[in-house]
């Protein structure tokens, strides 16, 4: 019997989501509008693409660490990225490159919904991998559950985060089109992904360090950074 999971697919739906995310941003920027120069905001977008790139290689090699060791040859093989590397790497190295540029206003808004179109899309590229891709779940016994290919029915973790992208672009869609303030919706992007991970990673067989693995450790340093500029911000309000 044919199987569907295919590691191949993988980098299809990979291209896919970055194709799908730019569009949705291309098309949010035009009928939106953008408080950035054409100029500031390309510097803005190049700055989070080789800050994701770097988060997410450091964050998957040292994740994966513990169970094949770590070596310099490991930097140039292909695989070992997480998304939750390249959204923290994106976010310090579009910090930086404002603080270079003079930019001082919030500009990820109009990143919120292409990024949770973009994973979403690249999720479906993950559970088609298979056991080839290490983000399906634990084992269960729940009807849903999916065979990866080795007779263990496994918690299909990949499609319940298409199914929470899904539900979040929609609500940050509707929160864009209402007064808010700026950059508050890419935050509330951000929380609510590092949230969601640092939860559904309990139900994924990755090594664990002090009751939770790299990757959940990065979401809790990630939601702690949002919470205290979330306060510093507030307090900064009240004394304008």
């Amino acid at each position: 019997m044919p199987t569907i999971f295919h590691s191949e697919l993988h980098p299809l739906f990979e291209t896919l989501g970055y194709v799908g995310g730019f569009a949705v941003y291309r098309w949010s920027r035009a009928r939106q509008g953008d408080a950035l120069t054409d100029e500031r905001r390309w510097t803005v977008i190049a700055a989070a693409a080789i800050g994701a790139l770097v988060g997410s290689r450091l964050l998957g090699l040292a994740e994966q660490a513990p169970r094949i060791g770590l070596h310099w040859s490991d930097v140039l093989r292909p695989g070992g990225k997480t998304i939750v590397g390249g959204l923290l790497g994106g976010w310090i190295a579009v910090e930086i490159a404002k603080w270079l540029t003079g930019v001082r206003s919030r500009t990820g808004d109009l990143f919120a919904v292409p990024l949770c179109v973009g994973i979403a899309i690249g999720r479906v590229g993950c559970f088609f991998a298979g056991l080839a891709d290490d983000t399906y779940g634990t084992a269960t016994s729940l009807p849903w559950g999916v065979d990866f290919g080795d007779g263990v029915r496994r918690h299909p973790t990949q499609l319940y985060e298409f199914c929470f992208l899904a539900l979040l672009a929609g609500v940050l869609w509707q929160w864009n089109k209402r007064p808010h303030v700026t950059g508050q919706v890419f935050r509330e992007f951000l929380a609510a992904y590092l949230g969601w991970r640092l939860v559904i990673d309990f139900i994924k067989p990755q090594p664990l360090v002090v009751g939770m693995n790299l990757i959940q450790w990065a979401c809790v340093a990630g939601l702690v950074v949002l919470a205290v500029s979330e306060v510093i911000r507030r307090r900064e309000v009240q004394r304008a």
